[in-house]
């Protein structure tokens, strides 16, 4: 189904070609001045130059000749040759009705589908999450939803930090708390305990404790690397700790994530590709990218069009060890290898722009990728607090994320009891669903690569640009459809008439009066506006896309709400029109909220 403006574009381009000029000079966009009009074309200025002609000759040629179209209600020249138009109500109408009649609303399907992965959590192990985890996850499920609504099969990875120097440094402080373990006795040949020697909450507490000390104690930082060395190289015992701090750590992971509504298809680690960086490095230094420098492995990336220094890649230490990029490389390799993507998309800081340009040039260079292969990087900015610097907790340190989650939930559950009489238990039910769209919505509706201001007042408003007004409109439309059909009513997608059908039941009703007297058209508009709306976030990997239109959707709602009389409609026709009308914004809504991650309630 071809989009909205598409259409309306065929129809400018059509009248275009019937006078003689390029049709292309028809293309049609939404009005930069909605007080005057809906849409413009400004072709005939671009026209003028190739025709010899006055744009403005030009333009009325072209009204002229639409004077009788199906499309428009009302085509206006404005000098010096803009082409202000109309939309007629029936036309749009009519579009709506064929959105409702199509799968995902009309939505075309990619020709040539296509594999692609995303990468989007990075967590290092044997610690929680803290609030610098948040955007990835946030923007990564949202990303891989809009792929996958898109028509193309996404790969969510979660990547893990599952095989460097902080399982080093709890194995190390481990063996100074219980060194009778029988994981340290490197003579220990039974088998090992099947429950962990340490909790949760001990793992998250050593684990910091031991990462401080390493920066100030360079003997136990040491005992750490030489640790880390050992279990990379196949320890038998320190292998069977990792494999408890795996496990349990897994275990604390998958909740945290769960409470974000955030879902892997991949659960894979660092460790997964170890097997595989050996014989990867021998290619490299047999095929001549890989060579020595200060006795470590470099890979040259330089190339002639850099106007800034490009360090080479450094992929083997001077001590035989591996680093990210060696690891990340692996990863790609991995990939191709089980499921042939034709993208790769990584969400991350931004700060890490540069790690990402050496990997991608070090896996194109190195063939793993071929040269057309689409390697992005989606670098996002940081979330802070009032202050402009990166989000801290009241005593300096960095939230943890499931108590930044407790703090928004709660927040929503304080302005849900005191909105209106409800029980505890769906009081906190509600508080999380509307608490995660808060958080999700506040951090969506910014551009991904912006840094954005953590404002809890703002995100839990429900006025404004926030989560909660989106929810609060998508269930102020529930309400009115279950007053309506508990009063007998039928929803009916088919009642979504054109305008003439309706009005042709009414006497001296005319397609004028129904354009201005019922309020809607600016909302029928905006819904016709959605696939071309998601066309675009897909191309841009853009969820913030998604956030600006469903707040205008929501407004646009919001408005006829307040100027129609939807339930005391006296005319059936009408009626069934708005509530037709209701039920498609709804969906849209539902639809649009779900790309980002959050869903509704049944009420607020």
């Amino acid at each position: 189904m071809k989009k909205f403006i598409d259409q309306i574009s065929s129809e400018i381009k059509q009248a275009f070609s019937v006078l003689g000029y390029n049709p292309d000079l028809g293309k049609v966009t939404v009005s930069n001045r909605p007080d005057l009009c809906e849409y413009q074309c400004n072709g005939a200025m671009a026209g003028a130059k190739e025709y010899r002609k006055a744009p403005l000759v030009i333009a009325n040629e072209v009204a002229e000749k639409l004077k009788d179209s199906r499309v428009f209600s009302e085509i206006k020249v404005a000098p010096p040759g803009f082409l202000n138009l109309k939309v007629k109500p029936s036309f749009v109408c009519a579009y709506l009705k064929q959105m409702i009649k199509s799968p995902k609303f009309g939505l075309e399907e990619p020709k040539q589908p296509l594999t692609i992965i995303v990468d989007y959590g990075g967590p290092n192990v044997a610690k929680p999450l803290h609030i610098g985890h948040l955007r990835s996850a946030i923007i990564g499920e949202s990303i891989k939803r809009i792929i996958r609504y898109a028509g193309h099969t996404a790969i969510g990875d979660v990547h893990l930090g599952d095989w460097g120097l902080q399982m080093g440094l709890i194995i190390v402080e481990l063996n100074e708390r219980k060194p009778e373990l029988v994981y340290f006795d490197p003579g220990y040949d039974g088998e090992y305990p099947a429950e962990p020697p340490f909790s949760i909450a001990e793992l998250g507490e050593i684990y910091p404790f031991a990462s401080a000390r390493s920066k100030v104690d360079e003997s136990y930082r040491e005992k750490a690397l030489q640790a880390t060395f050992e279990l990379q190289n196949g320890r038998i015992g320190y292998r069977a700790l990792w494999q408890h701090i795996m496990r349990i750590s897994l275990v604390d992971l998958k909740e945290n994530y769960r409470n974000l509504d955030v879902d892997f298809d991949l659960w894979k680690g660092e460790s997964d590709v170890q097997d595989l960086i050996p014989a990867m490095i021998d290619k490299f230094k047999e095929d001549g990218f890989a060579y020595l420098s200060n006795g470590a492995f470099v890979i040259d990336i330089k190339e002639e069009t850099d106007t800034k220094e490009m360090p080479p890649g450094l992929i083997v230490k001077s001590d035989g060890a591996y680093l990210y990029l060696t690891t990340d490389l692996a990863t790609i390799l991995e990939r191709m290898k089980n499921y042939s993507p034709e993208m790769m998309i990584y969400t991350t800081d931004k700060r890490q722009s540069m790690h990402f340009e050496q990997l991608f040039r070090c896996a194109r260079k190195t063939g793993i990728v071929p040269p057309e292969m689409n390697l992005r990087f989606l670098g996002f900015g940081t979330m802070n607090g009032a202050d402009g610097k990166p989000f801290k907790t009241r005593d300096g340190g960095v939230m943890r994320l499931e108590d930044l989650v407790s703090l928004i939930n709660e927040e929503m559950y304080k302005k849900i009891i005191a909105n209106r009489d409800v029980c505890e238990d769906e009081a906190r039910k509600t508080a999380q669903i509307v608490g995660l769209a808060a958080l999700k919505y506040g951090d969506l509706s910014n551009q991904a690569a912006k840094d954005y201001i953590f404002d809890i007042d703002r995100f839990t408003s429900f006025e404004g640009d926030t989560g909660p007004y989106i929810l609060y409109t998508i269930v102020r439309i529930k309400s009115i459809l279950q007053k309506y059909t508990e009063a007998g009513g039928v929803i009916n997608k088919e009642a979504l008439l054109a305008p003439e059908e309706i009005c042709a039941n009414e006497t001296g009703a005319s397609e004028k009066s129904f354009a201005s007297d019922f309020g809607d058209k600016a909302l029928m508009l905006t819904i016709a506006g959605f696939n071309a709306m998601i066309e675009t976030a897909y191309e841009e990997i853009a969820p913030h896309r998604i956030a600006a239109y469903i707040y205008e959707l929501a407004n646009a709602l919001n408005t006829f709400y307040h100027q129609t009389k939807i339930l005391t409609e006296p005319v059936n026709e009408k009626q069934n029109y708005y509530i037709a009308l209701l039920d498609l914004t709804r969906d849209i809504l539902e639809t649009c909220i779900d790309l980002l991650g959050f869903s509704a309630p049944e009420r607020m």
